[in-house]
């Protein structure tokens, strides 16, 4: 004579052990890797191009013919330039790719001291100056001094990559959603990064600079004589027609 109840607690014992494991089953089955895709490309132009910094390198070519060892008055504004603008965002020495074995070496051996001469007088030290002496390969490569420097900027792109059709296509079926190339908006965000002058003003604003003394004195002055602190302009400039041209 058997017990009801201990055969059905053994029944009940041997349900839950198939459920789990047939719960085990598909949990195997449902298995993923790490890699969860929940996008592609998106849709907002500046995150599919978004603007980076990075440090980058600043260039000229200064060049030198057979018969001038120095520089011209355009050539000497171009040098002064650029010692401004090391000591402004340069962030390593500036390198002078100066030609040996070519047949304006000597010329641009003379240039080269003129161009040390001048970014010394600009305030580059004699250790952010360095000289690189190259031979071109190819003999009918015209050789110059090139000067550059690393600085850091903002760079987009690049741009010009079309991965899918335009038009309406079995290989482009976000046209078909109505969304915007994959290119679109690549050249805005790139000339936007050409025009920054300062990449830290994309990360945070510049700290203020001086008030005008001069000019906020003279505002006090009024303001305390209860006069009005705006600049007065007489009626008859302000219906002054141009002349240019007459």
């Amino acid at each position: 004579m058997t017990d009801k109840g201990s055969t059905g607690g053994r029944r009940a014992l041997r349900l839950a052990g198939t459920l789990l494991g047939l719960s085990v089953a598909l949990g195997g089955c449902n298995s993923t890797s790490g890699e969860v895709v929940t996008a592609s490309v998106p849709e907002d132009y500046r995150l599919r191009h978004p603007i980076a910094v990075e440090e980058g390198k600043q260039s000229m070519v200064v060049f030198v013919g057979q018969g001038r060892g120095g520089l011209s008055a355009t050539q000497r504004a171009d040098v002064a330039g650029l010692a401004r603008s090391w000591m402004r965002e340069g962030t390593g020495a500036i390198v002078a790719d100066v030609p040996v074995d070519t047949p304006n070496a000597r010329a641009a051996a003379s240039a080269f001291r003129e161009i040390r001469g001048m970014l010394a007088a600009s305030g580059v030290p004699a250790l952010g100056i360095t000289e690189h002496r190259y031979r071109p390969d190819d003999p009918q490569f015209f050789a110059s001094i090139r000067l550059s420097y690393p600085r850091i900027k903002a760079v987009a792109g690049p741009c010009g990559i079309w991965p899918a059709d335009l038009g309406p296509s079995i290989m482009n079926p976000d046209y078909f959603e109505n969304k915007p190339p994959y290119n679109f908006g690549c050249a805005t965000q790139r000339n936007l990064a050409a025009m920054i002058d300062n990449p830290a003003d994309l990360e945070q604003p510049r700290s203020e600079s001086y008030a005008y003394t001069a000019r906020r004195t003279v505002a006090f002055e009024r303001y305390r004589k209860g006069e009005a602190t705006t600049t007065s302009y007489p009626e008859a400039d302000k219906a002054k027609l141009s002349d240019t041209g007459k």
